[in-house]
């Protein structure tokens, strides 16, 4: 029996040293080399110090900055390590009353405007670092009148922002909330928070 099971044992260690250890291993050797900012998770650098990630999404709370969706990870949100929806079907209340919430809040600071769906609705992961350019023209008016600037120096600060569709067709246009958020301040020399 144990010739019958040898076999077996010899091809599982040497599957898990060749897809478990020499496969990772590699494709991060190539990552570092190839594309060092991209493999190391896109951190956003200001002042030597790591300020977050162009691909995690954060909470904003401040009237100063521009808010990302609601998110669903976590009990407080964006908690990188409960990532996921909320799984809330499109009857469940709990989902209603989150999304009231959400437009609640809102309609305090914009009343009477139309909210894009990204402005109630959380993503799949519940990281979602970017919102669509219609969510965050919705919001210069409060981030301007916050900051003490004009409407328009916000604004275009909004549409340097907007990252086009790959290759014009693949995706959606979108701002990243932390990009948009770090060039306000740089703007208005504040410290990011």
């Amino acid at each position: 029996m144990f010739a019958h099971l040898r076999p077996a044992f010899l091809l599982l260690a040497l599957m898990t040293l060749l897809t478990g250890i020499l496969y990772p291993l590699a494709i991060t050797g190539v990552a570092q080399v190839v594309l060092p900012r991209l493999g190391n998770g896109s951190m956003i650098v200001k002042d030597d110090k790591i300020i977050g990630s162009k691909l995690i999404g954060e909470a904003w709370s401040s009237d100063k900055y521009f808010w990302g969706r609601p998110s669903s990870a976590g009990e407080k949100g964006y908690d990188a390590l409960a990532s996921g929806g909320s799984n809330f079907g499109p009857t469940s209340k709990a989902l209603m009353d989150r999304v009231k919430a959400s437009i609640d809040v809102l309609h305090q600071s914009t009343p009477g405007k139309l909210l894009p769906a990204d402005a109630v609705t959380a993503s799949a992961s519940g990281l979602d670092p970017e919102i669509s350019p219609a969510y965050a023209k919705l919001q210069v008016a409060r981030v301007a009148k916050a900051r003490s600037l004009p409407e328009a120096q916000v604004t275009a600060q909004v549409e340097s922002q907007i990252s086009k569709p790959v290759a014009g067709i693949f995706g959606e246009p979108r701002v990243n909330v932390l990009l948009l958020n770090v060039t306000l301040d740089d703007l208005s020399s504040e410290p990011h928070g």
